[in-house]
């Protein structure tokens, strides 16, 4: 029961409705023109640069960005394809401005991406008898070829992965991939610049962010590698070798994207490809491979 000496409350009018439907509106163009200045700033342009890009208004560009006005979902994704933003960060954006995401993220077993598995799967068959493997954004192995089964199978033996695996924290780990890893001080500090470089839109989100951290606190890794240099030279190519049971393995490796993608979980994937540097690694890998396929038949003959 309301105290006795209360004021009444004054009731609804369409006026206060219009004031607070107004307010949270202005609320929602203040986050999306807060985002707007990010990408603007990890762009390095000014407001004057991005609306000359864009061929908008600076002064609509201004009151975008102060919340003075509401952008149109046809702006939003106008302006984020002049900041090049990534389309996760796109749908991000669409909502702080009050709007549906356009950007599916689908499974990648989903029936519509059904050609791109298809062609995903011609890369990985094409690129044997040498390792290939496709990542997403956080660097997890999302399907291999059976070169890298074979191959870093061999190297992990009994170990065990965590599902999924990811490529980054094997390479850090002293119970994975760290161990057989010969050069491992130039790769994993490569590796680290590359987990920014390849940030999809150049922009580590906080996902990666984590992995970062989480490997940067292993043991043995300097403190210097978790600041990232911009300015560090950068080599044409730094090879990774590998060597178990006397055995040496060096590689180099191609990363592939897929070309104007219209789906998030396809703009974030990538195709690393791993190609011998030598001839003494084509003979290792071929040796390996028969070997496995001798073990595989006398496992068959035995069963029977």
């Amino acid at each position: 029961m309301a105290p006795r000496n209360a004021a009444p409350r004054a009731p609804r009018t369409r006026a206060h409705d219009a004031v607070t439907s107004s307010t949270r509106a202005k609320r929602r163009a203040s986050q999306v023109g807060t985002l707007l200045q990010y990408w603007r700033d990890v762009r390095g342009m000014s407001q004057l640069a991005l609306a000359i890009e864009a061929d908008v208004s600076p002064r609509h560009l201004s009151f975008v960005e102060t919340g003075r006005a509401k952008p149109s979902r046809e702006m939003v994704l106008h302006l984020a394809t002049a900041l090049d933003v990534p389309l996760r960060e796109q749908n991000g954006l669409l909502l702080a401005a009050g709007y549906a995401p356009v950007f599916r993220e689908s499974r990648l077993d989903a029936p519509e991406l059904h050609t791109v598995r298809m062609a995903l799967d011609a890369i990985l068959a094409k690129q044997e008898p040498y390792p290939a493997v496709v990542m997403n954004r956080t660097w997890d192995i999302v399907t291999s070829n059976a070169a890298a089964t074979r191959f870093f199978g061999h190297l992990l033996g009994d170990a065990a992965v965590p599902s999924p695996p990811n490529v980054v924290r094997m390479m850090f780990d002293p119970a994975a991939l760290r161990p057989f890893v010969s050069n491992w001080e130039t790769v994993a500090e490569s590796l680290v610049r590359r987990v920014h470089r390849e940030a999809v839109g150049g922009v580590a989100d906080e996902a990666t962010a984590a992995l970062l951290a989480d490997v940067l606190a292993y043991p043995g890794v300097p403190d210097r590698w978790s600041l990232s240099d911009p300015d560090a030279p950068l080599v044409p190519i730094i090879p990774v070798s590998f060597a178990k049971d006397g055995r040496a393995y060096t590689f180099f490796s191609a990363v592939t994207t897929l070309g104007t993608p219209q789906d998030v979980t396809l703009q974030e994937l990538r195709i690393e490809c791993f190609f011998p540097m030598n001839a003494e690694t084509e003979l290792n890998i071929h040796a390996l491979m028969s070997a496995t396929a001798a073990e595989r038949a006398d496992r068959d003959q035995s069963a029977t």
